[in-house]
């Protein structure tokens, strides 16, 4: 009886110290400024200012993500550590990924990037050592995201694509390019905790949140 109770009183405990760690990783980890300008069907649309990241293309999710973990480990030409900030994006072949970065699709390889931190501007940020990384600029841009929990597998990330594209249709929203899977969390928060994002950019959405507004 007595193992019984301490088998329990022990996983108790170490399901207590993986809930901390991920109450602590989300509270921690800077993320990507963002305005919400409206809200509407489980839908926001959402404002980024000019943003600075790390790209690359490869066959895969993890050698992707390697190339990127490096870079920001040092892998520069400053030889300098860089925070990892959320969310982390994600498109490709394979988009079944458990830490932020942000991956699209090209020929069939994946493109994975890690947003800078906001104190790094384009002529600060850190120049990477690989040929096979670069730095790319966004500008300020006008997006709509869906949010949804527990692990981004494939199956459930398109259902939630699928769901974000039409309740923007029915608004009469024009998406512009392919969606972007959003995650959150490193891949040791539990899967209840973890926060998801699909996310399209809008071509005339300040236009329209400004025509709608009461």
């Amino acid at each position: 009886m007595r193992s019984v109770r301490n088998l329990l009183l022990g996983t108790a405990g170490l399901l207590g110290l993986w809930i901390g760690w991920g109450a602590y990783v989300n509270r921690t980890t800077e993320r990507v400024p963002s305005e919400p300008l409206e809200r509407f069907d489980g839908i926001e649309i959402r404002r980024y200012p000019r943003t600075v990241r790390a790209e690359t293309t490869a066959p895969d999710t993890r050698t992707a993500f390697g190339r990127l973990f490096r870079y920001i480990s040092g892998a520069n030409e400053q030889r300098e550590d860089v925070a990892m900030t959320a969310p982390v994006a994600v498109r490709g072949t394979s988009i079944s990924m458990t830490a932020p970065v942000r991956t699209g699709p090209d020929g069939g390889d994946v493109t994975m990037a890690f947003y800078l931190p906001r104190a790094y501007t384009p002529e600060t940020a850190p120049i990477p050592t690989d040929p096979a990384v670069r730095l790319v600029v966004d500008p300020p841009r006008t997006v709509a995201v869906r949010r949804f929990s527990w692990y981004a597998t494939d199956e459930r990330v398109d259902r939630e694509r699928t769901r974000l594209l039409e309740r923007l249709s029915r608004r009469e929203f024009d998406p512009r390019g392919e969606p972007t899977l959003l995650q959150y969390n490193d891949p040791w928060t539990p899967p209840f905790m973890r926060t998801n994002e699909v996310e399209v950019e809008l071509a005339d959405a300040p236009e329209r949140v400004r025509r709608e507004a009461p």
